[in-house]
């Protein structure tokens, strides 16, 4: 087996960083490319300590954390990198042309998996930028996106799941906006944060888990290379 380095920008919220690492884990053992110890990709993870981006204004302050982790990994030469963090793509360009690696284009992503599941109406939630700046609408899918009050309440309840209050309650105000939408035609939900991801799993709800499409990337480029 090829020897694979995949660098990871992860802190962004570092439960997000453990939820995608343990899912990439069983995907390669399920995947049938594992038969031993060596066979695992070298993973390099960098869990940086960043700024949410969940509210409204996002400085080039704000960036600086983002694009030294990058710098970081970019250093040790890894095949591509993953960054654990969905708004952080709307600067995709702006950071890939600062570092010479490859970093996975989550966006793109997000579009494959909408089109392979045939899925026209998806409802996006996630941060108010990523709503706002239209990180996930896509030519020909005719998404559903919250009101400014429901984007508000997204933005508060992940950042108090975030710091472990009331955990439940916040996971109950944003599964209610999504189910308010799917009973008004959302034929999917695009969990648009990494932190939604983590709050809503195992959750009756049919959605694009953000995680879950990034797992799925890696795993498609490790086996290229296998």
């Amino acid at each position: 087996m090829v020897t694979y380095r995949i660098g990871v920008l992860g802190g962004i919220d570092p439960e997000s960083t453990r939820e995608f690492y343990e899912k990439l884990i069983t995907r390669l053992k399920l995947n049938g490319n594992i038969s031993k110890n060596e066979d695992f990709p070298q993973i390099i993870i960098n869990s940086i300590p960043a700024p949410a981006l969940i509210y409204d204004k996002i400085s080039a302050k704000d960036l600086k954390p983002y694009l030294a982790g990058l710098k970081e990994l970019d250093k040790m030469n890894p095949d591509f990198i993953v960054m654990v963090c969905n708004t952080i793509y709307l600067y995709y360009e702006e950071l890939q042309s600062q570092i010479k690696t490859p970093i996975l284009d989550l966006r793109e992503e997000v579009k494959k998996a909408l089109l392979n599941r045939k899925i026209h109406r998806p409802l996006i939630i996630g941060t108010p930028n990523t709503i706002r700046q239209g990180l996930y609408r896509f030519e020909g899918i005719k998404s559903m996106e919250p009101d400014e009050n429901e984007i508000a309440k997204i933005s508060n309840a992940i950042f108090d799941y975030s710091m472990y209050k009331s955990k439940e309650k916040q996971v109950k105000i944003v599964e209610n906006i999504c189910m308010k939408y799917t009973k008004l035609g959302a034929d999917a939900v695009i969990l648009g944060c990494t932190d939604l991801a983590v709050m809503l799993r195992g959750k009756k709800i049919p959605q694009i888990n953000t995680i879950d499409v990034l797992v799925e990337a890696v795993i498609l480029r490790v086996a290229k290379k296998v």
